[in-house]
């Protein structure tokens, strides 16, 4: 069964006047970009991605607290993107005016997204099944992945971090330990519908 199949079947249970809320979760480099690129040839699905939606950096390092919960605690506006994309969406809004970060110029532009169009929205992201957002899905999938292959992909994956010396001192300071805060904390494997 692949990923559509997944959605298709849960959305068969939805009876709702309003779109069909997937959160596809899972740590980095387990492979969530790469599946919902499979979704985007369909009309009626709308993918969104977290990552999109972060907060300038002044707000995400550096903040006194250590890395780790600045990656997991810092690096999204949690609230508003409760109150903006969320909440809404639940509720029916179909005109999203939502918080995109740009990151060649490190400041949030207002974006506006129309999901009017979608019988179904997934939101594609690590963290998603943080207690103030995990409410807000209608159906969750958690793609669990090897840890050595995560390890390998990402480091090979992000080189706008620098060499690769750099990233895997970053990942082992930063990203790894806030990854291990959202498995302690939350367990998104037992918490999701599904997983892959």
């Amino acid at each position: 069964m692949n990923i559509l199949d997944v959605i298709r079947a849960a959305r068969s249970m939805h009876s709702e006047n309003r779109p069909f809320v997937v959160a596809i979760d899972g740590l980095s480099g387990a492979g969530k970009t790469t599946l919902v690129s499979h979704l985007s040839n369909e009309p009626s699905v709308y993918v969104l991605h977290i990552d999109d939606y972060i907060v300038e950096r002044d707000r995400r390092y550096q903040t006194g607290q250590p890395e780790p919960v600045e990656y997991y605690a810092f690096q999204w506006d949690v609230s508003r993107l409760e109150r903006e994309l969320f909440r809404p969406l639940r509720n029916g809004m179909t005109e999203l005016t939502l918080p995109r970060y740009v990151y060649e110029r490190d400041v949030i532009a207002e974006e506006i997204v129309d999901v009017s169009f979608a019988h179904t929205v997934v939101v594609e992201g690590i963290f998603l099944q943080r207690p103030e957002w995990r409410s807000y899905f209608d159906y969750v999938i958690y793609l669990d992945c090897p840890r050595k292959v995560r390890y390998e992909r990402v480091l090979n994956r992000d080189t706008y971090l620098g060499d690769p010396t750099t990233r895997l001192e970053k990942y082992k300071r930063r990203y790894w330990p806030g990854e291990n805060l959202y498995l302690r904390d939350v367990d998104p494997k037992r918490g999701a519908d599904s997983v892959l």
